[in-house]
């Protein structure tokens, strides 16, 4: 039997007095990608935010490679996130490079003699800029590479800040609202990527999505979440309209794009 990547029990987390998710369970296999879906409010941040430990829970368990986040330990380079909006100041003198270069991280601890020092040095800023190189070209933002991070556009910032993921080996991909401020035709062609290197590298995918569509289209499981889950399972059974209905209530109305 296939151990789960991310296990969630009966997560429950308070913000203040306000209860932001209740009972929350729901297990992750290799290989899949899932969506979250849900009204504003309904606590997918929260449950995105809850699992990686940024903020505090009230009730509940989560373990991530079969361990609790907080002992990950060196598997915990195997985790990626990309946050909703990724904060900084424009004015910064740092360019698209340095930004994916700073997600590569050595791993090899062997000892050297220290005759040794500047030839370690020399190999490891090699490949160093080789990994970040391929990163870059395979998330077609190469181009970008001396471009100061602060005049990408918000497409482009999404790809430099996927190839800041992909710039190490990972297992798990968490994308929380990952295509806010990208345009419909930036939204699909960032889908096919993510697909593709999904395909490529094995990865397992959790992402907090308002675009009920490409859902349909390009992920494998869907949970429903307003608060509690609502349900879980395949696209074609979770995005039925009455579990939509049970999900958004009776004001939802859905957009298809045009591609």
């Amino acid at each position: 039997m296939t151990s789960p990547i991310l296990k969630v029990e009966e997560l429950t987390v308070y913000q203040g007095s306000y209860l932001a998710i209740k009972d929350v369970s729901f297990e992750l296999l290799p290989g899949t990608d899932t969506a979250i879906v849900g009204p504003n409010g309904a606590g997918k941040s929260t449950l995105v935010k809850a699992i990686l430990d940024l903020i505090p829970t009230s009730a509940g368990k989560v373990e991530i490679f079969g361990r609790p986040i907080t002992r990950l330990g060196h598997l915990h380079q195997l985790l990626a996130y990309m946050p909703q909006n990724f904060v900084f100041d424009r004015s910064f003198p740092i360019s698209v490079s340095e930004l994916v270069g700073l997600g590569w991280v050595k791993t090899d601890q062997e000892s050297a003699p220290k005759s040794a020092f500047w030839k370690r040095l020399w190999k490891q800023k090699r490949e160093k800029l080789l990994a970040v190189t391929e990163a870059l070209r395979r998330t077609d933002a190469y181009h970008l590479r001396h471009q100061a991070i602060g005049t990408l556009s918000g497409g482009q910032l999404k790809r430099v800040l996927l190839a800041y993921c992909l710039v190490m080996p990972r297992k798990l991909l968490m994308l929380d609202e990952a295509f806010a401020g990208v345009d419909v035709q930036g939204t699909a062609d960032f889908y096919a990527l993510l697909n593709e290197l999904k395909q490529q590298e094995g990865w397992t995918i959790l992402q907090v999505s308002h675009d009920i569509d490409m859902v349909n289209r390009h992920c494998d499981r869907v949970l429903c979440l307003n608060q509690t889950v609502v349900c879980t399972g395949r696209p074609e059974i979770a995005l039925s309209p009455k579990n939509l209905l049970a999900t958004y209530g009776p004001s939802f109305s859905r957009y298809h794009h045009q591609h």
